[in-house]
């Protein structure tokens, strides 16, 4: 069942009143949605909350890959292990690891190949979470506060860009604003105000078009690219749901990709239930991939999930599962479930290696 969060709502949302006002009576929406998500001990990623699970009757909002199938992380492994031999290392660095389930299924299919397993993950009680599924790897887990200076082994994120602040730009009549949030009496409205930000294309026509930039997702992948060329080397892998550029900033994308997640439920108003929701922006893989080349590193490859993970030898571990396992395991790569929507991007620090995820349906080309 949920566990009950023992803030009151109210005292997050009382807490961006103050920033509001502070910042002038307008806060930009990255802001807003920072505080959401990660405002200590009362966003929703560090209360109490329960977020993850399969079914809303557990008080969870979203199941994610590994939560789906453990045959997700199994055959992330066959990846994982095979950049831990190209690289030469010997550690996995995972952030957002979420309940723990991922960690788990890697830990459990890479066994010796892996000395240490790092988590960086701002949410206290989701630590503890991920703590008890852990017990029995424990002796190679640790957890981090805070980015060390340089990071050498693969590094793996699963829905976590996604979950970045974005800023949000609306165009009206011809003209770019950024759009922010302002306090409605108790509760909170938008309110737009001229920009000289736009997105990095242009967007053809004048209708009104609502879309987001991702700045911190961007300067995340550059810290990180800094941190693998300051140590030994090694590679990282991203599965996340969002599109290239070209597609991302399409002209008839006009509404934004910016949605909520409650209870399996979707909405497109983050101003309310703040701190209880989970708040998304889908990623711009070409943004992410320029920012890692730009920092040094080189893309091994982009694909749709259901390619890479058919890559990874998926299919041959379902014809050896039973029917429940296959059913759960068959959305993974379904195009009309977690198959087309979510992608895999890789980088390393060399590229003197092939990437077997990427061997068949790279994408790289449409970035």
């Amino acid at each position: 069942m949920s566990t009950p969060n023992p803030h009151s709502p109210s005292e997050l949302t009382l807490r961006i009143h103050q920033a509001i006002a502070h910042a002038g009576g307008w806060l930009p929406f990255d802001r807003f949605m920072a505080m959401s998500l990660y405002e200590p001990g009362l966003g929703y990623y560090t209360n109490a909350l329960q977020k993850f699970g399969a079914m809303p009757a557990s008080g969870s909002d979203f199941v994610t890959a590994p939560g789906m199938s453990a045959l997700f992380g199994q055959t992330l492994a066959v990846q994982v292990q095979e950049a831990l031999q190209a690289t030469g290392t010997d550690e996995v660095w995972e952030f957002g690891a979420g309940t723990g389930a991922l960690a788990l299924q890697l830990l459990d299919s890479l066994g010796n190949a892996v000395r240490r397993y790092t988590i960086i993950d701002l949410s206290g009680t989701l630590r503890a979470r991920q703590a008890d599924t852990l017990l029995r790897h424990a002796h190679k887990v640790r957890w981090l506060d805070a980015w060390p200076d340089a990071i050498e082994g693969v590094v793996v994120g699963n829905e976590v860009l996604d979950a970045m602040p974005v800023q949000l730009l609306q165009r009206t009549q011809g003209v770019w604003h950024e759009r922010g949030v302002v306090s409605s009496g108790p509760d909170f409205a938008w309110q737009d105000r001229l920009t000289d930000l736009r997105p990095p294309v242009d967007i053809e026509g004048e209708h009104g078009y609502l879309t987001e930039i991702h700045p911190q997702a961007e300067a995340f992948i550059t810290s990180l690219a800094e941190r693998l060329l300051a140590g030994k080397g090694g590679a990282a892998f991203f599965l996340d749901y969002g599109f290239p550029e070209g597609e991302y900033f399409h002209p008839q994308r006009h509404m934004g990709t910016v949605m909520c997640h409650q209870l399996h439920q979707a909405d497109d108003n983050p101003l309310v239930a703040v701190g209880q929701k989970d708040i998304t922006a889908h990623v711009n893989f070409t943004g992410v991939a320029l920012a890692a080349q730009n920092a040094g590193l080189q893309v091994l490859g982009y694909a749709s999930q259901a390619w890479f993970l058919l890559n990874l030898g998926l299919a041959e571990r379902m014809a050896e599962a039973s029917l429940a396992e296959r059913s759960q395991a068959q959305r993974l790569i379904n195009e009309h479930e977690m198959g087309e929507l979510f992608k895999v991007v890789g980088f390393a620090t060399s590229s003197d290696w092939v990437a077997r995820g990427f061997a068949r349906g790279d994408r790289s080309h449409r970035l």
